[in-house]
């Protein structure tokens, strides 16, 4: 008799403890518990008290109740590449990434089947659509107003019915077709050649005021053209070259042209040089000053932005569409007067004029 009692308290032991076994319940922290009482979560329209289990040990009926843990940390689900033609009828192969969490555990498990498959499938049909709403250029520049487009769409419909918060949508890859490729890369190839040429141009036109001033001031004296075709010979006997040309000076030409002209024609220029020596000094101080005021003026192209638009390729940058900068005129070369001869002194008139 004591032996049949023994067995009974044995399995009424073992029984209740595998009944505390069954009925606890550990759920991690970012987890949230669902308990199903007879397969009810809500009762009369409201969430049933009990019905949601925080992170923590709890305890369930055995049998009456049945438990589902959501996890509600962050989840990041990849969108595989949709294929697309644009507003502008460029075919483009865009994929993406959606970061999205439970909020609502209830509504995540009971109105949804599968939450991730659901909100995979609704990822695809949103890319697709904004890829046809949008452009290539939009796509390719604006990545942050096509995420934001994205977001939204997602989010109206993940979020009420099925508890769903869209964090984040970014797109990781365009790819474009090789022939658009190719067309974009001579697209900007032809703008960086324009810039180039505009900046060189303008460089040149500068150069050649500078050089225009520095004739001026050299024509004045026969010495300084003199020295300057000496200082040239020096620069070409300094590469070692075995063969040195020189040019004819122009004295030469000059002296048989006044041995022909005659000796009248000579008095006359010698009063003509006499004049153009007593004004040497002022024109050389004119020019001086006409140097430094184009020295002050910045350049009619301060930085590479400011270029003239091509049409089809860029917005205009700037007020005035008919040149380069503003509508102020580049500075004037200094040249003689009217009143003044021009010419190398010491020959007739009728050179100098020449």
């Amino acid at each position: 008799m004591e032996a049949v009692a023994l067995v009974i308290l044995l399995v009424v032991v073992v029984g209740g403890l595998l009944t505390l076994a069954s009925s606890l319940r550990v759920v991690q922290q970012f987890e949230h518990g669902i308990v199903f009482r007879f397969g009810q979560v809500q009762r009369g329209g409201q969430l049933r008290p009990g019905a949601v289990r925080t992170p923590g040990l709890t305890v369930i009926i055995p049998i009456a109740e049945r438990m589902q843990k959501v996890n509600q940390q962050t989840i990041t689900l990849g969108v595989p590449a949709q294929e697309g033609i644009t507003q502008d009828n460029v075919s483009v192969r865009v994929d993406a990434v959606v970061y999205f969490r439970v909020v609502d555990p209830v509504k995540a498990i009971v109105n949804v089947q599968n939450y991730g498959y659901a909100v995979s499938q609704v990822a695809q049909t949103s890319l697709r659509s904004v890829i046809g709403q949008a452009d290539m250029q939009e796509l390719l520049g604006e990545r942050e107003k096509i995420n934001l487009r994205l977001r939204g769409i997602i989010d109206e419909i993940t979020q009420d019915p099925w508890g769903l918060l869209i964090e984040r949508v970014e797109i990781k890859d365009v790819s474009l077709p090789e022939g658009m490729k190719r067309s974009m890369a001579r697209q900007a190839e032809a703008e960086r050649e324009r810039r180039a040429r505009i900046i060189t141009a303008d460089g040149e036109f500068q150069a050649s005021k500078r050089l225009a001033a520095a004739a001026e001031i050299m024509s004045q004296d026969p010495a300084a053209l003199q020295l300057r075709l000496l200082q040239t010979v020096v620069e070409v006997s300094a590469e070692k070259n075995s063969t040195l040309v020189m040019p004819l000076p122009v004295e030469i030409l000059r002296f048989f042209d006044r041995a022909v002209g005659g000796a009248g024609s000579g008095t006359s220029g010698a009063e003509e040089s006499g004049g153009d020596k007593l004004g040497l000094g002022e024109r050389l101080a004119k020019a001086e000053e006409e140097l430094a005021k184009a020295a002050e003026k910045p350049s009619t192209l301060e930085s590479t932005d400011e270029v003239p638009p091509v049409i089809g390729l860029d917005e205009p940058k700037h007020k005035s569409q008919h040149g380069i900068g503003s509508s102020e005129q580049a500075p004037e070369v200094p040249g003689p007067s009217a009143d003044q001869p021009r010419g190398i002194s010491g020959g007739e008139g009728e050179d100098r004029q020449g």
